[in-house]
């Protein structure tokens, strides 16, 4: 690798056009720029000037070397330009959430987008585990989860809440609830079936509810496509618990029965980001945008 400060004296050079005068620019002697300009021909394989008294003149070779030191030069103040310039409306932002909440956000970072289109959204639809390991890892900068993660490698605060719904096909409307009706009907699996039924009938304060044992209930079938998962139910397949904002999205909200018990039940919302990493200004932006859609959810 050439030696930039040798690049440097030799790109003064070429643009002063004499030794005095660029050892005066550099706070150099003469002789030290004489060095330097040896040094770095030797290093080249090449002679770089022809000197003709006190001028010279650039060889072919000194030629390719001075366009070499003012492309590092160019990208050295780019460098640095960046390194100073922390735009809040441009650049990559890459999060990672569940598949209900992307799609309750997405429409809204992408109105971001329109508005600011150097900034670019990177969503991914992910369950807990993977956007914990992909957080670590570097993959997403910051990712929504619905439990605290452990605070020695995370940094996590409470950004909202996602009320979860226990869903029945419209025909079981007028029937009264009961461990033996969610039997009969049995319940359509997805990646998070479980861990939302236990978390539903352990908070809606439903007596009809609180002794079921999860792993007695038949499941019906499995899908873990988000999208999919209502089409079961309204088909009149099974029943399952999912957040509310899957189901203001599926598009035959007619066809399926949303059971109303005296507690509604919610799942708490941590945004996480990697512990002692600082994000750059757009997260902020793009935090601002998160915060006021859950809330209003």
């Amino acid at each position: 690798m050439l030696n930039t400060l040798w690049l440097n004296t030799f790109k003064t050079l070429v643009e002063v056009g004499h030794f005095t005068q660029t050892a005066e620019k550099l706070h150099m002697t003469q002789p030290g720029v004489s060095q330097h300009i040896k040094k770095l021909e030797e290093s080249c394989g090449h002679s770089l000037l022809k000197r003709e008294k006190k001028s010279f003149e650039l060889t072919e070779q000194g030629r390719l070397v001075y366009q070499y030191a003012l492309k590092l030069a160019e990208d050295e103040a780019l460098l640095l330009e960046n390194l100073r310039f922390d735009d809040p409306y441009a650049g990559q932002c890459k999060l990672s959430c569940s598949g209900s909440l992307a799609l309750l956000l997405y429409p809204q970072l992408l109105s971001l987008q329109q508005s600011h289109p150097e900034l670019t959204i990177h969503l991914e639809a992910a369950p807990n585990h993977k956007i914990l390991d992909d957080v670590q890892a570097g993959v997403i900068d910051l990712g929504i989860v619905t439990h605290q993660p452990n605070s020695a490698l995370y940094q996590s605060q409470v950004i909202g809440e996602e009320a979860l719904c226990l869903v029945f096909p419209r025909a079981y409307a007028d029937k009264p609830l009961s461990a033996e009706l969610l039997a009969e009907c049995g319940f359509v699996g997805h990646p998070d079936a479980k861990h939302y039924l236990s978390l539903y009938f352990d908070a809606c304060q439903s007596d009809a509810l609180t002794d079921i044992n999860l792993d007695q209930l038949p499941q019906t079938g499995y899908i873990n496509q988000l999208h999919q998962i209502l089409l079961a139910v309204a088909k009149g397949l099974g029943f399952t618990v999912l957040p509310a904002a899957a189901i203001a999205s599926f598009h035959d909200k007619e066809r399926l029965y949303i059971v109303d018990t005296q507690a509604q039940v919610r799942e708490t919302l941590y945004l996480v980001q990697k512990r002692h990493r600082d994000l750059p200004q757009r997260y902020q932006t793009i935090r601002q945008v998160l915060e006021t859609v859950l809330e209003q959810h």
